[in-house]
């Protein structure tokens, strides 16, 4: 199975991701695991990039997040089967992704957009208080940077819920209930309810 799950920072789109994996027994891959990794490696251009965006609270560029991207789907494990969680982002990502994986013989199965409001996604992220990266001692959760971060989230997500809607994909969850209702609404829209 091949899911995307998608939301606003603070939808619990780890938490269900996690849940997900677990149950299906599919990996999960995050944008933010890319970058993190690739951070890490300062001295290549992209590890620069990387590392400059998440200590600006900035997303990295579509050219080299497409880097990122295409060497870990063409990997023998995410071609078994994967849950993206934080990509694609925006309407080039999804049609890079579509590209990618459909060169590759497979296809998406789901969707799953989860809704929250900004006043909850605040809240939660709030309380989150994650550094930008592994040893840093810059918070990646401040109020200036989760509003800058939801901003940009919201000039992209109309049209990116549109593409996914408009090729049957779409599965939207009411984000703001309880971790276990929001899973059982994501099993139920999978079929998988037991």
């Amino acid at each position: 199975m091949y899911l995307i799950i998608y939301g606003p920072e603070g939808s619990g789109k780890g938490t269900q991701a996690n849940l997900l994996k677990a149950k299906l027994n599919l990996p999960v891959i995050t944008s933010g695991d890319l970058v993190r990794a690739k951070a890490k490696k300062n001295h290549t251009v992209e590890g620069k990039i990387c590392r400059k965006a998440l200590e600006t609270g900035q997303y990295v560029p579509d050219y080299v997040m497409f880097k990122l991207w295409r060497e870990k789907l063409e990997s023998s494990e995410s071609q078994k089967g994967f849950i993206l969680d934080g990509f694609p982002r925006n309407i080039h990502q999804a049609q890079f992704l579509e590209s990618v994986i459909s060169k590759l013989n497979y296809c998406l199965d789901k969707f799953i957009y989860l809704k929250l409001s900004d006043r909850q996604s605040r809240s939660r992220l709030l309380k989150r208080n994650r550094k930008v990266y592994e040893g840093s001692s810059i918070s990646h959760d401040t109020p200036e940077r989760i509003n800058q971060r939801l901003r940009t989230y919201h000039q992209m997500e109309h049209e990116l819920v549109e593409f996914f809607q408009k090729k049957g994909l779409l599965a939207e969850i009411n984000g703001e209930q309880s971790v276990e209702m929001v899973f059982q609404d994501i099993l139920a829209k999978l079929n998988l309810n037991i």
